[in-house]
């Protein structure tokens, strides 16, 4: 959104370790971060186990600054996948940077940072849906009929692609297909997983 020179700060680089949390949902934090390295992922956090992930982010970024831009509480937990470096600029000083920008500059600003904020909370809503039924509905969605007409689904992806295309942990993915196969629903495990019940998955689905 803004290069970090457009902000003047002389806040400290800190190094943070792999696993904590920098942001959470419906909180406001009296600084707003700069990632200059390292990765962080976005989503819902549950017991400190991100349960949903929305995507990742890379530095050099700002993270969620388009919360401070707005002065509103963040919309998405941030968890620290690597090591990173960071710098944490106090919100008065960063909204008053701001507020030295031109006029028009600042609606600008304003309407990137409420564009994203409208994406954001549209994608969280959108992982309100239960993981069991978005996974139930994958699964119908990549199933195929055979010689004996037995639905199944060959998992040509690695558990994380999917899981990352479901918004979800593959841990969650794990436990959701296990589930699933104690409910009956599918059977198999590896690389292919059978359609036991597929009315079951859709009524799940919700489809």
């Amino acid at each position: 959104m803004l290069a970090p020179e457009i902000i003047d700060f002389p806040a400290e680089v800190r190094v943070i370790a792999r696993g904590e949390v920098l942001l959470s949902r419906a909180l406001t934090l009296p600084w707003v971060s700069y990632v200059e390295s390292g990765r962080v992922a976005l989503g819902i956090l549950d017991c400190d186990v991100m349960e949903h992930q929305l995507g990742v982010v890379e530095g050099p970024c700002w993270l969620d600054a388009s919360s401070a831009v707005l002065n509103l509480p963040h919309a998405v937990d941030a968890v620290s996948e690597t090591e990173i470096h960071l710098r944490q600029v106090p919100v008065a000083e960063f909204q008053r940077s701001l507020a030295a920008m031109s006029t028009a500059a600042q609606a600008v600003l304003h309407d990137v940072a409420m564009a994203h904020r409208q994406q954001t909370e549209f994608a969280v809503s959108r992982l309100a849906k239960d993981a069991e039924a978005r996974c139930a509905e994958w699964l119908l969605r990549h199933a195929e009929t055979g010689d004996r007409g037995v639905m199944a689904v060959q998992l040509q992806q690695r558990k994380r692609s999917i899981a990352a295309q479901l918004g979800i942990a593959p841990e969650t993915l794990s436990r959701v297909l296990r589930h699933l196969r104690e409910r009956s629903l599918i059977s198999g495990s590896g690389r292919l997983l059978k359609v036991v019940d597929p009315g079951g998955l859709r009524t799940l689905a919700g489809v």
